[in-house]
């Protein structure tokens, strides 16, 4: 449970007291909640019955909004009412993505007073002037945070940020939200003492490798009360799409190909983050340790047409050869959307950008998730009855790039209507939010959009019905009574010895043994390893921004040499671990380079290291068509077309280490962000390990026998590229599965621990 949060806040419900930090007050009543607010904000304390309320909108009189002995669905539905059009606007604004402090270039860039950060001298939480303007004039309170200077920053900031909101208009509160950031990187290393700095957690591939929702609900009430001791009240998560699709670029966020695992890890996760304990439940398991989750992305995001993802117009397409949508929304249904504890669903659901194609059999569109009135009420709120916050994934409003794959707007099947008429059709659709958009204008012309069409009492009711589903997720959060944190408290929280401990722990459980040949693992300490040097070419980033080549150690040395004597001379060695990453695919299925030449710019993405030539493609794309930047390409296939990855060296260096080590034994680890084929080396080492991004001193702990492994497959591993191309985007399991030269097949649920292949109750569960 979430123990740690709920020994901080069990002086709530003490006889009224008054507190004062330097930047706000608090008073706490009796049998009641806390308040928290901000003298210079300039709103006053009501005293009505003995109890202290805010008078939030300053009319000296105790509305049913700034009433908290009142539900949250009554408190909504009154706020709702009070709000001018350009307030509900503003409300279904989420910002772009904000660095604290603001970054003094690139996409998340801020200024201060008209400098940047290091020029302007200002303290690391202050807000930007483009914070400012978005949450005065825009009415925005939907705010995502990214990298944050430290705990204590954030927190400051967080207070900063709500002195300043609740001096305008109404007093709403901002409810800030992030992307996951517990995760652990392939070079995080655990250390006890790391108070300030996060628990890192396995995320995604690693969590699901762990095949245990436990794990997952423990990891939520964990980071839950990390999130919320930083100032954020929404996680945008858990990614519970299906990995069907082993070429897809986000297949390393997903659980699993499992629908059955899948749901029960979207249960646990949403669990974990929504529900408050003991004393911190507000009402129906709701309360100040609770942060909404963001369920994503509706139907599923992981059929993308081979591979190609749906941030850039080459992936705008997710299809369904094997007519299988429906096991792709079982993660919703029977995960988050049917809970056991009091908060029932996850609060709010982000459609994914793709075009489900030739889904909607009601109004025959093919348009992107997030402008689908199939989608979005058909499908998700009439069928299945979700009633919470959808919305949409950012920049879908959007112009597109130049090319299908210039990273930019996503209007996929709308690029030819305006910025306004795509704010219009998400709203007809009955999405409630616009992701990554910080401007109320283009709402504003929507609805009066609506309003020539429908008439205004239609429109406001539409956006008041909005207004409550996302004033619900403020309210049952605590917001509204105290947004503001105590700094101390926010420093004994996060990243505190226990939570790192948690994350740790979780991280060695995730780590899948594929090969023990002759059972020469576990290696004892202290004996002389050779691990080598890795190429790693020039990468880029969403944004097209470089990374130089470099050469050199692809892990910490000084963590290896905890466990080992190191040399750099082979012959001295007693074995050798080559740490690799699995076959990248560096222009994730588009070149332009082929696009200038002539031909359609669609090439293969492979899951192996040496050339492939997709001679088993599709002669025909199963969708194609973009009716602005190339319209004259009608099919996307690659057929005969050839790709290698980028880090074939990694290849080269696994095989020279096997020439160089002799008859000595080779370790092969992998740190893996998609399904692979392992036919070009596997039968030259002795043993191999896949793990997705955890640190390396828990893959170490692993080798060493300091722990056993216990981490299954959660995809199926590839026998070829040829089974690759015969699959089906959206069904699991239809893959010819690797056989290793152990005899053992590299299937869904597969691995291996220091007594052979694991049998245990986890396997008998989830194996299909």
């Amino acid at each position: 449970m979430k123990q740690l949060a709920t020994t901080l806040l069990l002086l709530v419900f003490m006889s009224t007291v008054h507190a004062q930090n330097e930047d706000f007050k608090t008073v706490i009543n009796k049998n009641g909640p806390k308040l928290g607010y901000s003298p210079a904000s300039g709103i006053k304390l009501l005293t009505i019955a003995g109890k202290k309320f805010k008078d939030l909108n300053k009319n000296g009189t105790l509305d049913p909004y700034e009433d908290w002995r009142l539900s949250a669905k009554e408190r909504a539905e009154d706020l709702a009412r009070r709000m001018t059009i350009e307030q509900i606007a503003g409300l279904m604004l989420y910002s772009g993505h904000q660095a604290i402090p603001a970054m003094a270039g690139g996409p998340f860039a801020g200024t201060y007073s008209g400098k940047n950060f290091t020029e302007a001298g200002v303290a690391a939480a202050t807000l930007t002037d483009q914070q400012k303007k978005f949450l005065k004039e825009d009415n925005l309170r939907h705010v995502l945070i990214t990298s944050v200077e430290s705990p204590e920053v954030a927190a400051v900031w967080n207070n900063n940020l709500q002195a300043f909101v609740e001096g305008l208009g109404l007093g709403i509160p901002a409810n800030n939200s992030s992307d996951p950031r517990n995760t652990a990187s392939a070079t995080s290393e655990f250390n006890a003492g790391a108070g300030g700095a996060i628990s890192l957690w396995p995320d995604g591939l690693a969590m699901g490798a762990t095949f245990d929702p436990s794990i997952v609900k423990h990891f939520g009430e964990i980071a839950s009360q990390e999130y919320r001791a930083l100032g954020i009240t929404t996680a945008l998560s858990p990614q519970i799409d299906l990995g069907t699709e082993p070429r897809w670029f986000r297949i390393a966020n997903v659980f699993g190909e499992s629908p059955d695992l899948v749901k029960d890890m979207a249960r646990a996760y949403v669990e974990g983050f929504q529900t408050s304990s003991q004393e911190a439940v507000i009402m129906d398991g709701w309360g100040y340790e609770s942060v909404n989750a963001m369920v994503k992305h509706w139907p599923g995001g992981g059929p993308e047409e081979a591979g190609r993802d749906g941030h850039w117009a080459k992936g705008k397409f997710a299809v369904y050869p094997g007519d299988n949508l429906k096991d792709h929304i079982k993660p919703f249904t029977e995960g988050a959307f049917k809970l056991e504890g009091g908060t029932k669903k996850a609060a709010a659901v982000m459609p994914y950008y793709t075009i489900s194609y030739d889904q909607d059999d009601v109004y025959n569109e093919n348009v992107g998730n997030g402008f689908s009135k199939y989608m979005i009420t058909e499908l998700l709120r009439d069928t299945y009855g979700y009633d919470g916050v959808v919305c949409t994934d950012w920049l879908i409003t959007g112009d597109e790039g130049e090319t299908p794959a210039t990273f930019a707007g996503k209007p996929w099947g709308v690029e030819k209507l305006s910025n306004a008429e795509r704010h219009y059709k998400v709203l007809m659709a009955g999405t409630d939010q616009f992701g990554g958009n910080n401007d109320k204008d283009p709402v504003i012309e929507a609805y009066n959009m609506g309003v020539k069409e429908h008439g205004e009492q239609f429109m406001r009711a539409r956006f008041e019905r909005s207004a409550v589903r996302l004033l619900l997720n403020i309210f049952r959060t605590g917001l509204f009574e105290n947004p503001y944190l105590d700094i101390e408290k926010t420093k004994e929280i996060v990243g505190n010895p226990q939570f790192m401990q948690a994350g740790y722990d979780a991280q060695v459980k995730s780590i899948v043994m594929l090969k023990n040949r002759a059972g020469i693992l576990p290696v004892k300490e202290k004996k002389t390893v050779y691990i080598p040097k890795i190429y790693t070419p020039v990468t880029f980033n969403w944004w097209g921004m470089g990374t130089a080549a470099k050469l050199d150690y692809p892990v910490d040395m000084e963590t290896i040499k905890k466990y080992y004597n190191v040399t750099e001379n082979p012959q001295e060695a007693d074995f050798a671990i080559v740490f690799a990453r699995s076959p990248q695919s560096e222009e994730e299925g588009y070149s332009i380079h082929d696009r200038k030449t002539g031909n359609n710019g669609y090439i293969p993405i492979s899951l192996q290291y040496e050339t492939y030539i997709a001679q088993e493609a599709r002669e025909k794309s199963i969708a194609a068509g973009d009716p602005v930047i190339d319209p004259d390409i009608k099919n996307r296939s690659y057929k005969g077309k050839a790709s290698t990855a980028s880090n074939i060296m990694d290849l080269r260096t696994i095989l020279d280490t096997r020439k160089l080590m002799g008859d000595k034994p080779v370790i092969v680890v992998i740190n893996a962000n998609k399904p692979m084929i392992f036919n070009e080396f596997e039968s030259q080492v002795d043993g191999l390990f896949i793990n997705f991004s955890v640190s390396t001193q828990a893959v170490m702990d692993i080798i060493s026998g300091r722990e056993e492994p216990s981490g299954l497959l959660p995809l199926q591993m590839p026998a070829n590229m040829e089974t690759v191309e015969r699959q089906q985007e959206d069904v699991p399991f239809d893959m010819q599965p690797y056989m290793d030269s152990e005899k053992n097949t590299y299937d869904f649920a597969f691995g291996l621990n220091w007594g052979g292949v694991i049998n245990d109750e986890r396997v008998k569960k989830y194996k299909h």
